[in-house]
């Protein structure tokens, strides 16, 4: 696993340092841990768990005449799913974007994956795209993800492969090693620490170690959940799925270390290397996409 390195820093603080009211929060954030420090750490949190960019820059409307538009109301917030026919009684390819991602992104590898006979289902998480909610988090990532498969299972369709980018690759994890109903799983760029993301986030912010691990033990309180428990370690031994990983060599946001965690820790997984490609551009080359496509049949 990595810890934090300064491509990764600088990355991050282009999301929240990128406006001035966000640059305006830091100032404040850095006088409230000196003269109150609980309330720090209530904004820390509540800034950790907004996801960024905001979803109002990928409200896009429909996919296409082909896709279908749900809303399904979950928790506090909902899940926006969109889905196409396929071959009668195809398998289901349930994906899922990342943090500060939209399903959109999902969207070349859904098509192929088509073409092949199956049934493409894109999962909109909370807080971002057109689903409802202004916060969300890793665990409630996973929970998404889990109740997707669970609901999907119930109206009769089979999940064929769980495909799933970046945060949503690491909930994806969990959610496997938790005996997900799913045929294959593939894991696009994911982070091997969570924990990692505290310490970025308290870089850009300028929090001191005690706000920020006050932080993230509200965050696990809260979730009933410790973020160690989402590292390639603790989920690797329990998935029992043929497992695809793929990362880019020179991801900036995720490094590579961190997809070879997880192939060599979930048994038989294979890692697929890519070059120049970075962090998204994984998710629309058609290489890659050809690849996880025969992985998949």
């Amino acid at each position: 696993m990595t810890m934090a390195n300064p491509s990764a820093v600088d990355v991050t603080a282009g999301y929240y340092q990128g406006s001035v009211g966000l640059r305006l929060f830091r100032l404040a954030l850095g006088a409230s841990q000196r003269l109150w420090p609980a309330l720090a750490v209530r904004a820390a949190t509540r800034l950790f768990a907004t996801p960024l960019p905001p979803k109002w820059l990928h409200r896009q409307g429909s996919l296409g005449p082909r896709w279908r538009t749900d809303a399904w109301a979950f928790e506090d917030a909902s899940l926006t799913v969109y889905s196409q026919p396929a071959a009668p009684h195809g398998p289901v390819a349930l994906l899922v974007h990342g943090w500060g991602g939209h399903a959109r992104q999902m969207l070349p590898l859904a098509e192929s994956l088509a073409q092949q006979g199956m049934r493409p289902v894109l999962l909109e998480m909370p807080a971002h795209g057109l689903s409802a909610g202004t916060t969300s988090n890793l665990p409630q990532f996973a929970r998404a993800i889990d109740y997707a498969v669970g609901r999907l299972g119930q109206e009769g369709h089979v999940i064929g492969v769980l495909a799933a980018h970046s945060l949503g690759a690491n909930a994806a994890a969990y959610a496997a090693s938790r005996g997900l109903a799913v045929g294959k799983l593939v894991l696009l760029a994911p982070p091997a620490s969570p924990r990692n993301y505290t310490h970025y986030f308290a870089k850009v912010f300028g929090l001191s170690e005690a706000t920020r691990s006050a932080m993230q033990r509200r965050l696990e309180e809260r979730e009933g959940v410790l973020m160690q428990h989402f590292e390639p370690r603790a989920v690797a031994p329990r998935i029992r799925v043929p497992t695809l990983v793929v990362h880019d060599r020179g991801d900036r946001i995720n490094g590579f270390a961190d997809g070879q965690a997880f192939a060599h820790a979930i048994q038989g997984a294979q890692l697929l290397a890519t070059e120049g490609l970075g962090h998204r551009r994984i998710l629309k080359e058609a290489e890659v996409i050809g690849k996880v496509a025969v992985f998949v049949r």
